[in-house]
């Protein structure tokens, strides 16, 4: 598997956040999101085996909460999948992060999906998911979309009523887009969109979805790596 980093901090977004947790972060994307924030991932990365790997985590003991990340971690799928059915059986709890735009189906069902939902704003990304996505959705998971003005907000409200979300995922999250050029303030105003806005939003509309910080982000200056 071809990698860019493998490191130990605190869960940045999900239900899982603030938790101590490893991030495995997989090298290779095939979509190019306007707000995206870690295009270093789309090229390069060093191989390493399943082995290698697992050493690694075992060395970040006694943390057992692993994400896998990237980039998108479904481009490498068939040592993925293998890799976490052993790290399963080893009594890890694990979460991939992903666009859902590769099929899920083969993803463990113990394993937890944070499956990223492109909306409009996305830019090129945007209507990238692959549908039947859907059907392998289970209540470990949680569905997340990007937002970055009233279109995408709008986009995700009716994505979630149109398809039943709350009925096939665990949680829903909704997360202000992140400026790609951020100041070194750990604050909101490196959001493009105001989560207060975001928030009155929801609020009007009583959306039963979770609003979704990037912590990691207000801990550490947002232009930090490898936290």
């Amino acid at each position: 598997m071809h990698l860019i980093e493998l490191y130990k901090s605190v869960q940045g977004e999900s239900s899982f956040a603030g938790l101590p947790c490893i991030f495995v972060r997989l090298a290779g994307c095939n979509l190019r999101c306007a707000w995206c924030d870690s295009e270093y991932t789309f090229t390069g990365g060093k191989p390493y085996s399943a082995d290698e790997i697992v050493a690694q985590i075992e060395g970040f003991a006694p943390c057992r909460l692993i994400e896998f990340t990237g980039g998108e971690p479904m481009l490498q799928s068939r040592e993925l999948l293998p890799l976490m059915e052993r790290l399963l059986a080893q009594n890890y709890t694990l979460m991939i992060e992903t666009s859902g735009e590769r099929p899920l189906v083969d993803v463990p069902k113990a394993v937890h999906k944070i499956v990223d939902v492109k909306c409009p704003g996305s830019g090129s990304a945007a209507n990238s998911f692959r549908m039947e996505n859907l059907e392998a959705l289970t209540k470990n998971d949680e569905v997340k979309f990007v937002i970055s003005h009233r279109e995408d907000y709008d986009f995700a409200r009716d994505f979630i009523r149109t398809h039943g979300l709350h009925e096939k995922a665990g949680q829903i999250l909704l997360s202000p887009a992140f400026s790609k050029a951020p100041s070194l303030l750990r604050t909101t105003d490196n959001a493009t969109l105001d989560p207060r806005v975001l928030v009155e939003w929801m609020m009007a509309d009583g959306i039963d979805a979770r609003l979704s910080l990037q912590i990691h982000k207000f801990i550490w200056e947002p232009i930090k790596k490898g936290v």
